[in-house]
């Protein structure tokens, strides 16, 4: 069952101005309908789907009108208007194609009307001057070409009009580009990338759809304004085709126009494929080329192109030249083999992921072409037979790509295969293709291959279809059981289960030719089948998971009958066979196979029950191969139907079932289990409304007189009955102490639960889970939030979110007290994942309209005063002022901690404060605040306070030993020797513990005393004094938690700051609630800190943060801003290649910080883009990587080595990174030989890296590895 959301349609409206409404107003008539009538009730509607029906009665009414009506006043107005309308709206806009369609059936005596009507509307466009409002125009004249008969004929009576227009837009549109370019504004720059794209497509449109408009020999005069025209536009496609800065999308247009345009311009037209080749081969200079295809052209007539723009012009002449029916004879011919050879050619050159994958689709383009061709060629039968050089070449380039990283390559290789064995069958006609030795030769070289080689299947499954499976099981019977035992990898299981499918379907249609049903069915069973249920019984859990997933829906798709054969032979074992933890057995292979016959429709429940027994399917429920229960699962859960009726005895199984299974260990079943019974209650609720419909249209009467064994009434008690039975044991199972798994079961079962059975207030049909909650099941759901998993926390959030109304209503005043100051105490925790708690808590209590009443009034000294604001909703009022309480409680804290970092550490760490802060932002819209002042002053208040915070605790983080600050030995001597790392960092504040380990008691006489006497302490482990004298130690790992953790908050509270900036305007900075200047300022800091900290925890959640602030910038308007990623880089990688001595870049730790700060901003840029910073970076990196000579520094070659890896790891980088794959193994592999271990040492890690890139993750443990722990 697929759980489907309806999609709307929105369809935008039209409006008429003032002119327009006059205009059709003085011919509207009141006591009948015309057109201008109808124009004006139409323009009334606000709805686009209403519209759209209105524009449908225009032509019907038009058609009832006379001869006559073809002078009428109104008829014209009515049709200038319906031009300006459709000129009007937007490209997507459905109501442009229903106008459209409806003008095309405009009777023939108003088209000549109709017609002047639009040419005079599209003149108007055509004076366009805003070189921004040209894509308009563009699309308006696209469409006009796009099946509207009305829309071609205006634009062929304002032919040279347009041809002008094209003209002047495409210049216009490269110079504004050129100078947005030098600006650096990205943005913009793609958009009249785009523009100038669709501004190339129109005037290939242009000559493809109106060719009688440039047909014959008049407008060839090299006067005439036509042929001018055309010459620009040749010439600049041909500067777009060279200019590499385009997007690469345009850059292939272009070529696709040039030649278009050639070919429209070129005489005598039987020589055109010999100019392309001589293009091709860079022999220009050898032929006779026309003067004006020298003077538009010439930077084609190089000796030697580019290669991305050979290949865009190959691609031109395979998509414009007309290769069908072979009308360009020899000279054609040649012109195909020439351009396969250049593309074989620049398969060897071209590696971007881009361009491998254009090269891979013009392949397959030129295999479709040849196709073709061969059928009526002599030439090319021998030319392109399978044991021809082309063929053998193309083979080679398949072998080298069909396991390209890109799933297009892959793609269009199978593709290019296909056509491949398509040409050779071709040139062989007459001949018996299952003989044939190509294919005979074929056939064994690939199942030479061993099964891990992907390439293998998608082959073999295109070979089957040449030869047939027959032919192939006689080289080798077991190959079924071969695919079979393959699957056992998920990364191979999609291809081998195609290639079953392929072999199975071909098998039994040659079964089907030549035998009878009864004699072959049999046959095909052991051979497809036996084995299936041999790996279902026994198999791996991998392999059967699968074979299930796979193959077995396929084999039952296409071949139904062979289901009972299944159930009989499972059957028949199911009790001797039950399984064991590691393997089905027979009665889980029975489960597989009934639950994926039932979610494929093949069986219903009903059929099922009359199959097997109840116990056997509870045998399933609680079997000890967790698959097992799930099969189980699904088999109740899963059906293609979505509102079929839940059985009684389908819910009594599910209760079972809940009652054994909410504690599985393992996180993929639990998810399992939620998301199939998730489908169960959607059935439920489904079921229902469509229960309720029957009890509404029949009278209680009806519904008596027509009673059946399962009354509607009934079966929606019997529903209720079950889901508050579900909810009890749900609840019940989050008892205090309860485990992990059983929690997250039963609160994720429960959440979807309150969000599936959710009805608009006043509905009380069917059951909700408002009904079984009360005052205690809501302190079950808070006590949740103390748990020691996140998880937890957010599914009872969550939950909590959904039911608040119900729970806040059964919450007295003095218990939302206790839960705040919880909350409060919480904040400042020693326990880490008590300050998540206290953010849950919070965030929860805001929603309380009586917040401030009853808790913040006892904290806040001066009360806000917006209570009176009632505008002000209640979540921003409350946020605001627990932000504030708890800002205001960290600054205390941060003052205290400038006296003593271990006080802070031991007593009241900050950083709960701040995550407290950042949870309640981050559920804050900040799109429809309105305090804004307050919050202005707040977002001011909280970056000083991150400043502050850091000032604090980064002398720890960016120590280069931060784990040791605080000397743990016992005796004096190893004290005094650390006294010399601690010198290592001087702080800004007054903290004395880094420079003297000493112990910490209530009383400061007594410190000064120790500390004057010099003498040896007792206890080097330090001490705090609390409210009662009791004593507690603090570690160095206390001091480094809390040191790692603020700066962890005070990074990602910045970087949740930051996003602030998208929601202020673009020409007025002062109406966001963040200025430019302080998001320079928090960039300053994200650079500092990632480039000084040495601690991992502390730059990797820098880096967090930075990445919302890189991404932030990329987006924006600034200019300044937009540019800061580039300026950084440069800055950074200028840093690593100085050797400065005084640079304070880590080179230990692997560069520490600086790889994820290079990472951030180029992950950062526009993935649209030409990633010029991205290859900037790489080209740098590569040198500075390569061994230098012995008088060098080896730190700017460790720094690149470690950027590479980060780099190389990063998947956000996408296919962008492939390039450089090579040159990295290198540097890698030289790296080996330095004498410099550091060097050695960074090499290995990156080499490790490389290898994972190029053949991907290992999915599974080794074979001899012992089991997780």
């Amino acid at each position: 069952m697929v759980l489907k959301k309806k999609k709307e349609i929105q369809v935008d409206a039209f409006f008429l101005d003032h002119h327009q409404l006059e205009k059709l107003k003085r011919f509207s008539k009141s006591e009948e309908q015309n057109l201008a009538s109808l124009l004006l009730y139409c323009a009334q509607l606000s709805n686009g789907i209403q519209q759209i029906q209105c524009i449908k009665q225009i032509m019907p009414l038009v058609k009832k009108m006379d001869q006559n009506s073809a002078c009428d006043p109104m008829v014209k107005a009515g049709l200038d208007v319906l031009g300006e309308v459709y000129l009007a709206l937007g490209a997507k806009n459905p109501l442009k194609k229903v106008l459209a369609s409806s003008l095309n059936d405009l009777p023939e005596q108003f088209m000549t009307l109709a017609v002047e009507s639009f040419v005079c509307c599209l003149r108007e466009e055509l004076k366009t001057a805003d070189i921004y409002l040209y894509r308009k125009v563009l699309d308006n004249l696209a469409s006009c070409m796009e099946d509207f008969s009305l829309g071609r004929a205006s634009i062929k009576n304002l032919f040279e009009e347009v041809l002008q227009f094209l003209q002047k837009s495409l210049l216009d549109i490269q110079e504004e580009n050129r100078q947005v370019k030098n600006h650096g504004n990205h943005i913009v720059q793609t958009q009249l990338m785009h523009d100038l794209l669709i501004a190339i497509k129109v005037s290939m449109m242009l000559v493809q759809k109106l060719p009688e408009n440039i047909q014959g020999s008049l407008w060839k005069h090299r006067e005439s304004f036509v042929w001018q025209s055309m010459c620009s536009l040749l010439k600049s496609s041909t500067s777009f085709l060279m200019d590499e800065t385009l997007l690469q999308t345009v850059q292939a247009t272009s070529g696709l126009a040039v030649i278009l345009f050639t070919k429209a311009m070129y005489e005598p037209v039987e020589e055109l494929p010999s100019l392309v080749s001589n293009l091709l081969l860079g022999l220009m200079k050898h032929g006779g080329v026309p003067a004006w295809f020298v003077s538009n052209c010439g930077t084609l007539c190089m000796e030697e192109l580019p290669d991305s723009v050979l290949l865009f012009l190959c691609h031109g002449a395979l998509a414009m030249l007309e290769w069908k029916n072979g009308s360009m004879g020899e000279n054609g011919e040649k012109l195909l083999l020439d351009i396969v050879s250049v593309l074989l050619s620049l398969s060897s050159e071209l590696k971007e992921a881009s361009m491998a994958t254009s090269l891979s689709r013009i392949l397959a383009i030129w295999t479709s072409s040849a196709l073709a061709l061969v059928s009526g060629s002599p030439n090319l039968k021998i030319k392109l037979n399978g044991n021809s050089d082309v063929i053998g070449k193309l083979l080679e380039y398949i072998y080298t790509h069909w396991e390209h990283p890109l799933d297009a390559v892959r793609h269009q290789t199978k593709l290019i295969f296909k056509n491949l064995l398509q040409i050779h069958r071709t040139t062989i006609t007459g001949c018996d293709e299952k003989s044939d030795p190509f294919f005979a030769r074929l056939t064994k070289h690939l199942l030479s291959l061993e099964w891990h080689v992907k390439g293998k299947y998608a082959s073999l499954g295109c070979l089957v279809e040449c030869v047939g499976t027959e032919n192939i099981l006689q080289l080798d019977r077991t190959i079924p059981a071969q695919i079979l035992d393959v699957m056992n990898d998920q990364s191979l299981a999609p291809y081998a289960s195609d290639l079953l499918e392929t072999m199975f379907i071909n098998h039994k249609a040659h079964f089907t030719s030549h035998f009878q049903e009864s004699t072959w069915i049999d046959q095909w069973h052991d051979i497809w089948v036996s084995p299936l249920l041999v790996i279902l019984c026994e198999g791996a859990h991998d392999q059967t998971t699968y074979i299930i997933d796979y193959y077995l829906p396929k084999l039952l798709s296409h071949s139904p009958d062979s289901l009972s054969y299944m159930i009989r032979i499972l059957q028949a074992s199911a009790d001797a066979n039950l399984g064991s933890c590691s393997t089905r057995g027979a009665l889980g292979a029975l489960m597989a196979c009934l639950r994926t016959a039932r979610a494929h429709r093949r069986l219903e429940l009903s059929n099922i029950l009359s199959l097997i027994s109840t116990e056997c399917i509870k045998q399933g429920l609680v079997h000890q191969h967790n698959q097992v229960c799930i099969d189980a699962l699904g088999l109740l859960c899963e059906t293609h139907r979505s509102t079929e009726i839940v059985s009684v005895e389908e819910m009594d199984l599910i209760q079972f079932f809940i009652m054994y299974n909410l504690n599985s260990q393992f996180p993929s079943v639990r998810q399992q289990i939620c998301s199939l019974l998730r489908k169960l209650f959607c059935r439920i609720q489904e079921s229902s409304q469509v229960l309720f419909k029957l009890v509404q249209n029949k009278t209680k009467q009806e519904l008596l007189e027509n009673s059946t064994e399962r009354h509607p009434l009934g079966i929606l008690k019997q529903y209720k009955d079950f889901m508050s039975s579900v909810c009890d044991k749900l609840f019940e199972a989050l008892f205090p102490g309860s485990s992990h798994p059983t929690r997250f079961s039963a609160l994720t079962i429960l959440g979807s639960i309150a969000e599936i059975f959710s009805a608009p207030k006043g509905q009380t049909q069917g059951f909700q889970l408002d009904q079984v909650i009360d005052c205690t099941r809501v302190q079950t759901l808070i006590q949740c939030f103390a748990s020691t998993f996140e998880e937890v926390k957010v599914l009872a959030f969550e939950l909590l979110m959904k039911l608040r109304d119900v729970a806040f209503n059964l919450q007295v005043s003095e218990n939302l007290d206790l839960l705040f100051q919880a909350a409060v105490d919480l904040s400042t925790s020693t326990k880490p994942y008590d300050c998540v708690t206290a953010s849950y808590l919070l965030n929860f209590l805001v929603h309380h309209k009586g917040l401030q009443h009853i808790c913040l009034g006892k904290h806040v000294k001066h009360k806000p005063q917006i209570d009176e604001n009632t505008s002000v909703s209640t979540v921003e009022k409350n946020t605001l002022a627990v932000i504030k309480l708890l800002l205001m409680n960290v600054e205390e804290e941060i003052f205290q901690a400038k006296k003593s970092l271990l006080q802070a550490a031991a007593s009241f760490p900050m950083y709960g404060r701040v995550h407290c802060i950042t949870g309640a932002l981050q559920q804050l819209p900040f799109n429809n605040l309105t305090l804004v002042a307050e919050w202005k002053e707040m977002v001011a208040r909280l970056i000083l306070m991150s400043y502050e915070l850091s000032a604090v605790v980064s002398p720890v983080v960016q120590s280069s030993s931060p784990e040791g600050l605080i000397p743990m030995d016992s005796d004096s001597e190893s004290a005094g020797r650390l006294q010399m790392i601690l010198h290592e960092i001087q702080p800004q504040d007054t903290n004395d513990y880094f420079m003297q380990a000493k112990i910490l008691k209530e009383h400061c006489e007594v410190e000064s005393e120790k500390l004057a006497d010099h003498r040896p302490m007792e206890n080097i482990c330090t001490e705090i004094g609390g409210k009662e004298r009791q004593t507690c130690d603090v570690t160095a790992q206390m001091v480094l938690v809390c040191c790692w953790r603020s700066m962890k908050e005070v990074s990602l509270l910045l970087g949740t700051l930051c996003k602030l900036l998208p929601s202020q305007a673009a020409s007025e900075p002062s109406d966001g609630l963040i200025t430019v200047e302080q998001v320079k300022n928090i960039g300053d800091y994200f650079k500092h800190h990632l480039l000084q900290s040495r601690h991992r925890g502390a730059f990797e959640l820098a880096y967090a943060g930075f990445v919302q602030l890189t991404e932030m910038l990329s987006r924006c308007n600034s200019e300044s801003l937009r540019k800061m990623p580039e300026q950084w880089l440069s800055c950074v990688l200028e840093e690593i290649k100085s050797c400065d001595p005084s640079s304070t870049l880590c080179a230990t730790r692997r560069s520490a910080g600086i790889p994820f700060y290079i990472q951030a901003l180029l992950a950062s840029e526009p993935k649209k883009s030409k990633t010029d910073l991205l290859k900037m970076t790489m080209k740098e990196l590569i040198s500075l990587a390569a061994p230098v000579s012995e008088s060098s520094s080896v730190i700017p070659q460790v720094h690149a080595l470690n950027i590479l890896r980060a780099l190389f790891r990063d998947t956000r980088l996408g296919e962008n990174i492939m390039p450089y794959v090579a040159d990295g193994i290198q540097v890698a592999i030289l790296g080996f030989t330095s004498p410099v271990w550091a060097v050695r040492n960074s090499s290995t890690l990156l080499f490790s890296a490389l290898i994972t890139r190029i053949f991907g993750v290992k999915r599974g443990k080794d074979e001899n590895s012992k089991k997780n722990r």
